[in-house]
């Protein structure tokens, strides 16, 4: 029979963090446990970086490969520097203007970090949030902390305290719950250790926000046996229980694809549930999808971004058997939109 801990849920303001919260919290993780606590991004599953035991916990209950690097979240840009082996010009251009925010940067990595946190690479990614709560929580641990998303590993990442809850509860001492993250999509991944900057993860900031600052920013290509340098890059990530199909195309022939697909799922009693744009929503009532979840309106990216794990989700707990998402275009937040859609959908991406 598994041993499960007993774990407590604090709720806690997100502007104005309480004091005897983030005490217990900043306690917890100096004595080697697991915290759970919200970013601006998703919420983090929290260990102290310098300690390898206490980041091996996050391996085994999120489930999680070990050759998966974690992000080390700090305080501030000092912290930052003190953890990387170099800290280069083009590192302090991107502080400057994307932290604290939902920018992790890779760099070699320094003596402190333990082989757990890198996964036995010679670079770390690193952050500062900018979540009040998780700032106050860095600032009041005193140390590093290294948080994957406070996920089952493959499945969607948790946006809200609920979320987590669900994945989570029974498997660490503490949740602080602050509600709903406001970006909802994990951080962009810049690779700094190269010639040329590259994405290996898009996200919260943008290539055309980045390439403003920095010129020419590329976007890795597939991986091909090689280690992942980044969270998301190697396995199959956000993942609902159900058939996914994501759709790309003109809104009639994507409309039209989804009215066939729904009439063939029914036919074989099976449940069909929508991801879609607001635009696209009236045209598929009438289609009596078992559910239809809106992302948001196709003019505001950011708004999709934060809406799609709750709709995946909640396609999860409604049990939907079969999921059809409508593509959006990859402009700005759009491409780290994407990027979860089709790693969702298992890459079955089709054109119509």
């Amino acid at each position: 029979m598994k041993w499960e801990l007993k774990t407590k849920r604090v709720y806690i303001d997100a502007t104005q963090p309480d004091e005897a919260s983030l005490i217990e919290a900043a306690s917890l993780l100096q004595q080697g446990a697991l915290v759970a606590f919200p970013t601006e991004t998703v919420y983090g599953l929290g260990a102290n970086a310098l300690d390898g035991a206490a980041c091996a916990k996050i391996f085994q209950v999120k489930g999680r490969p070990q050759d998966n690097p974690l992000i080390v979240h700090v305080a501030d840009q000092k912290a930052a520097e003190g953890l990387s082996a170099v800290w280069p010009e083009i590192a302090e251009r991107c502080a400057q203007k994307f932290w604290p925010g939902p920018l992790t940067l890779v760099l070699p990595k320094g003596p402190a970090l333990p082989d757990e946190v890198t996964a036995g690479l010679n670079t770390v990614g690193i952050r500062i949030p900018s979540h009040p709560v998780a700032l106050a929580l860095l600032r009041k641990a005193g140390v590093p902390v290294a948080a994957p998303s406070a996920n089952l590993s493959g499945k969607p990442s948790p946006t809200s305290g609920s979320h987590v809850w669900q994945d989570l509860q029974g498997e660490i001492p503490l949740l602080l719950d602050a509600g709903t993250c406001a970006v909802g999509l994990e951080s962009t991944v810049l690779d700094l250790s190269g010639s040329v900057p590259t994405i290996l993860r898009p996200g919260g900031i943008s290539r055309e926000q980045l390439e403003d600052v920095l010129g020419e920013v590329r976007i890795d290509r597939p991986l091909e046996g090689r280690a992942p340098k980044a969270p998301g890059m190697k396995y199959r990530h956000y993942a609902p229980k159900g058939e996914m199909i994501l759709l790309q195309g003109s809104r009639e022939k994507i409309l039209q694809r989804m009215e066939d697909e729904i009439s063939k799922a029914h036919r074989r009693l099976k449940k069909v549930g929508i991801l879609c744009t607001l635009e696209s929503a009236p045209f598929l009532h009438e289609q009596l999808p078992d559910l239809l979840f809106v992302l948001g309106s196709e003019e505001r990216p950011e708004e999709v971004a934060s809406n799609l794990f709750e709709g995946l989700r909640l396609c999860d707990s409604q049990e939907m058997d079969i999921i059809l998402a409508e593509a959006i275009e990859e402009g700005g937040v759009g491409m780290a939109v994407m990027n979860r859609l089709e790693k969702a959908a298992g890459h079955r991406l089709i054109r119509v």
